[in-house]
């Protein structure tokens, strides 16, 4: 087994709230100045930069996922990934379809745009991505799963947008393939809090959106090589693979 760091939930300026410095080309080069061998790009509610930045990030030895950090009717977040080129497609069709539909104000929420590989403007999304869908978190996860992905609610440890925030817990009938926290807790501290949860899976990533925070969080995936089939068989601790939440980490 490798040892491969990865960090699974970064916004490009395509998200409102991301930094306009945060370009396909900046996003792939924080990505090797930090040594991360794995990247998941998950804009707000679309999956527009996932593309572009994957194929960059191939020619710098580093793999790329493509995903969304989609916000549920409840205003629950959560991070989707998904394997291809086809279940992409089918995720921007539903993301697509079930965005409440809210015209975004640059001046208030920030621009929205795709870029190319010479930063030039190609698209500017017109309905607000921070916006939720219309569907359940229960919906969504069943979704992502039938197109194959891997469904991970994001910084479940914080006081707002998260399943903890929303929900007051975190259900036990709900089939996620971890748990993702913030930066402002450990894993020790969050299974301390919550003792239903000690078997759980738990990631941790930056959730950036300036280049300088890209992999200031992340996870290290031990396992046989760099791929999606991979990441869910570490993430399910299947033959010799597991996750850890600090680097040197030994599997218990």
């Amino acid at each position: 087994m490798k040892a491969f760091r990865a960090d699974l939930h970064i916004h490009s300026l395509l998200s409102p709230c991301g930094d306009l410095a945060m370009s396909p080309q900046n996003i792939v080069a924080a990505a090797r100045q930090k040594s991360l061998d794995i990247i998941a790009i998950t804009d707000h509610n679309s999956t527009r930069h996932c593309q572009l930045i994957n194929e960059l990030a191939a020619e710098n030895g580093i793999l790329a996922l493509f995903g969304a950090e989609i916000t549920s009717k409840e205003e629950v977040h959560c991070v989707a990934l998904v394997p291809d080129i086809a279940s992409l497609e089918m995720l921007q069709k539903y993301l697509d379809n079930h965005l409440v539909n809210i015209k975004n104000d640059p001046n208030k929420f920030g621009y929205q745009v795709v870029v190319d590989r010479d930063e030039n403007i190609v698209y500017e999304e017109q309905h607000l991505l921070i916006s939720a869908l219309d569907q359940s978190i229960e919906e969504i996860e069943k979704t992502i799963h039938a197109m194959g992905g891997l469904f991970i609610p994001a910084h479940v440890d914080r006081s707002a947008f998260s399943l903890s925030s929303q929900l007051g817990f975190i259900p036990d009938d709900l089939n996620y393939d971890a748990l993702e926290i913030s930066k402002y807790t450990t894993p020790e501290k969050f299974r301390k809090a919550h003792s239903y949860l000690k078997d759980c899976t738990i990631i941790q990533s930056s959730d950036a959106h300036f280049p300088e925070h890209i992999g200031e969080r992340y996870t290290v995936f031990n396992m046989k090589n760099a791929s999606f089939d991979e990441i869910k068989l570490a993430l399910k601790t299947c033959d010799g693979r597991f996750v850890s939440t600090f680097p040197g980490l030994k599997k218990p």
